[in-house]
């Protein structure tokens, strides 16, 4: 038989073949700052799906095409199932949306933004609120003393 009647899998075919991203099982709650976010990377999808499609041959360049379409499945997922919660100021307690300080046992102080799990990021100060650290220190007020990862901390600042 002709290798020309065979088809050979060649990298571009196989990159166009991207996996969905993975949605959460929990809910979506986002703060507005979040929701800004999920919208501001929707824009950019619909942006990457237009370019990929005016590019010319969709065929020559399948991998650009698959990675917008996954991004439009998911960031359009992530904004219609998103729920905009505002923090109640009155409460004196953690809570979605707010930002804990935390002493460790050795003295650390720490500061935190209890977020949505799209805008969360550790380095830069935020964590979702499914996270550990954040599931801990939900609902404690100033004073308040935490266990995480199996070490005391206690909760010294709300805003």
């Amino acid at each position: 038989m002709s290798v020309a009647f065979t088809k050979e899998g060649d990298s571009e075919s196989v990159a166009a073949d991207l996996p969905d991203r993975p949605i959460s099982p929990h809910q979506n709650l986002v703060t507005a700052k979040g929701l800004a976010q999920i919208e501001d990377e929707l824009a950019k999808a619909r942006m990457a799906y237009s370019a990929a499609q005016t590019a010319g041959d969709v065929h020559a360049d399948r991998t650009a095409m698959a990675r917008a379409t996954r991004d439009l499945r998911y960031y359009g997922a992530r904004r219609a199932n998103a729920q905009l919660v505002e923090p109640d100021l009155s409460l004196g307690t953690v809570q979605f949306g707010r930002t804990v300080t935390i002493e460790r046992e050795d003295g650390r102080r720490q500061t935190y933004a209890i977020v949505g799990e799209d805008e969360a990021d550790p380095a830069g100060g935020s964590v979702s609120y499914i996270s550990p650290l954040a599931r801990a220190l939900l609902g404690k007020t100033v004073g308040d003393l935490a266990d995480i990862n199996g070490a005391e901390v206690e909760v010294v600042g709300i805003e």
